[in-house]
């Protein structure tokens, strides 16, 4: 993101959340994005945007044509340790078709940008093959934000990326995931973005639970970091930072439950360059270059988010 009244422009950067398990982790495959399918068990996800669809908690048959849908509410909306919903409460919802390790899928969620446009809509594709004991990943992803109200010279937010990410699971109750994302000019700044981030997770043995009830603790951590935007919207890069999180997941039949801990290192100052808040204030130290007014942003500070879906495979 980028201080946008400074250049004339407001817009929100590369930024969305998790759906799964591990609601908001950085990489993970999914539907638009970085995350990790939904499973009964509680996805690991490592960043990926919205509401994942995706479905990895068993194979789908060569010959044989599958589909998946989520739907939910959350209390914010968090993506790689900033908020796209100012704060506020976000819905969503995602669907997901598969034919084998080949799969496509779309989402849409309610947001909150400067560019205030009307939703987010994300369309991916790839495949899932399994490599001796590692679930992959690879797909890109098209993010669409319709109706955005442009200032100045925007040419609008929307994007590509694309992913990498491997799971594997680690006896009964541990799982482990990796991933990497790129795009060549994350939210049309002109600038390339890197994303890499790992997490685990562990699921609650059957035996200590209600029947039909699963429960999952996973938490992960990734770091961003990017090249230099057009000389429109200042030449200087975005600046890079680590975020991390950690929550439970409890799932009865479709209906899930998250909650879960979300933060960044970025200063107040950092989060108003990133994310082009249209809500900061001033009080901050002044940086010539990058924010010379000394603007802050909480949008990328610790956050607690309550997430309810229902998922249907």
């Amino acid at each position: 993101m980028i201080d946008l009244r400074r250049h004339e422009t407001s817009f929100r950067g590369a930024s969305g959340a998790s759906f799964a398990a591990l609601a908001g982790l950085w990489l993970a495959p999914m539907t638009g994005g970085l995350a990790l399918a939904q499973s009964s068990a509680g996805a690991l996800g490592l960043g990926n945007r919205g509401w994942s669809a995706a479905d990895t908690t068993h194979a789908t048959a060569a010959n044989e044509l599958e589909f998946s849908a989520r739907a939910g509410i959350a209390s914010d909306y968090i993506y790689r340790g900033t908020t796209l919903s100012d704060h506020g409460p976000a819905a969503g919802a995602a669907f997901e078709t598969r034919w084998g390790p080949l799969y496509a899928g779309t989402t849409v969620a309610t947001v909150k940008l400067p560019t205030q446009p009307a939703a987010e809509l994300t369309f991916a594709a790839g495949m899932r093959p399994q490599i001796a004991t590692i679930d992959f990943d690879l797909g890109a992803t098209y993010f669409a934000y319709p109706g955005e109200r442009l200032p100045g010279e925007t040419n609008g937010i929307n994007y590509w990326e694309i992913v990498v990410r491997g799971d594997r699971r680690i006896g009964d109750q541990f799982r482990v995931a990796g991933g990497y994302a790129y795009s060549p000019n994350v939210s049309n700044t002109g600038a390339w973005s890197q994303y890499v981030a790992a997490g685990v997770g562990f699921d609650v043995p059957e035996r200590f639970l209600l029947q039909n009830l699963t429960v999952s603790f996973t938490t992960a951590a990734g770091y961003s970091w990017f090249g230099n935007q057009t000389p429109q919207l200042g030449g200087f890069p975005l600046p890079a930072y680590l975020n991390w999180q950690a929550g439970v997941t409890f799932t009865h039949k479709a209906l899930n439950l998250d909650l879960r801990y979300y933060d960044t290192n970025l200063s107040k100052e950092n989060c108003f360059v990133f994310t082009g808040d249209p809500n900061a204030r001033p009080g901050g130290r002044a940086n010539p270059i990058t924010n010379p007014d000394g603007l802050v942003s909480n949008w990328c500070g610790a956050t607690f988010v309550a997430k309810v879906w229902f998922a249907f495979n």
